[in-house]
């Protein structure tokens, strides 16, 4: 999408010229062979961000959250998450294909659901032989509800509430750096609560590719077996793992930055009329719902390409979002608050 402001997604980003550096120069080994110093080093790291004893490297965050799952549970067992979170719906029955899981999406409120909600769901069965509930997945930020972050209060008794009923615990922590950001915690006060969490490198952070998925020793040694399984083991994958330490070195803190963006985008539309709920804006995600003007979503995104700013679909039907980045200025939002008011505006109008 060359010239054009691209909001479709924080991972459309490019490896900066000093992540490039540092990729350039990177130390390796075999990675298969846990020889690879880099990637030793970023597991440590982001291992420590998290408050957990040990993380492994692998390719995705998908495969992250699915090495996370299979350790939790045995096939037939359930997997409680709220309805329209990351592992119900955009890693296509992963839980199912992978761990043998069968899956229970709860209604959630920005993304997030209750005790009450999650002690229904654990209910015991009648029957013995009944499948039974083992495993809580939560997200933070969450997607599809627009980026939105779990409270600590509200994560605190819902995890308290899963201890009780014997539930293991994983958070789908792709955009967590981005949680933390937006609560002015250190990420540990989030991750540590999990038994495990996923980290992905390629959204916020910016680099070209992997995910981290952290935990006990005990649960990451077990999960490098099913790495392997999974067909993420690695050879010299320190040139990729050098680009998450630079991130973590010269990307964490100017989150904020895309977080401001956001809501300087989100506060600038709002203002010219497009329909926005600020109350939602709690991160680098922005949502437009396109039904309170009457624009169908395909036309809409079609002619804000062509006006030069890059949105995307999401799983509501009528409404679409911007994501800010590193890769996006002040100007760009400036530039991007005026093609899309007008582009919108005008479209509805016409």
């Amino acid at each position: 999408m060359r010239g054009v402001i691209d909001l479709r997604s924080d991972t459309v980003t490019k490896p900066t010229p000093g992540m490039r550096k540092a990729i350039a120069e990177a130390e390796v080994g075999d990675e298969q062979k846990r020889e690879d110093p880099t990637v030793t080093a970023l597991q440590e790291r982001v291992a420590a961000l998290l408050g957990q004893e040990a993380a492994l490297f692998v390719p995705t965050a998908t495969m992250a959250n699915q090495i996370a799952l299979k350790l939790h549970g045995r096939p037939g067992d359930v997997l409680v998450a709220e309805e329209h979170s990351h592992v119900l719906v955009f890693e296509y029955g992963g839980a199912a294909a992978h761990a043998g899981l069968m899956t229970l999406g709860l209604a959630g409120t920005a993304g997030r659901i209750s005790s009450a909600q999650l002690r229904a769901a654990a209910e015991p069965s009648t029957k013995a032989a009944d499948q039974r509930v083992t495993v809580l997945s939560l997200e933070s930020t969450h997607n599809n509800a627009g980026g939105r972050v779990w409270p600590i209060r509200e994560l605190e008794d819902v995890i308290e509430t899963a201890r009780e009923l014997g539930l293991a615990t994983h958070l789908d922590g792709a955009r967590v750096l981005n949680a933390a950001t937006a609560l002015g915690v250190e990420p540990a006060q989030i991750a540590s609560r999990f038994d495990t969490v996923s980290l992905c490198l390629s959204k916020g952070l910016g680099c070209p590719l992997g995910a981290l998925v952290a935990g006990s020793h005990e649960l990451i040694e077990r999960a490098w077996r099913e790495k392997h399984l999974f067909g993420g083991a690695m050879r010299q994958a320190g040139i990729v793992a050098a680009a998450g330490v630079y991130a973590l070195d010269h990307h964490v803190d100017r989150l904020a930055d895309d977080h401001a963006r956001a809501r300087g985008l989100a506060e600038a539309l709002a203002a010219r009329g497009v329909p926005i709920d600020l109350d939602r804006v709690e991160t680098n995600f922005v949502q437009i719902d396109l039904g309170r003007i009457g624009l169908e979503r395909d036309v809409a995104l079609a002619s804000l390409r062509d006006a030069g700013v890059g949105l995307s679909a999401t799983i509501h039907p009528t409404v679409i979002r911007a994501v800010t980045h590193l890769e996006i200025t002040d100007t760009d939002i400036d530039r991007a608050t005026e093609l899309i008011s007008s582009t919108l505006l005008l479209g509805a109008a016409a």
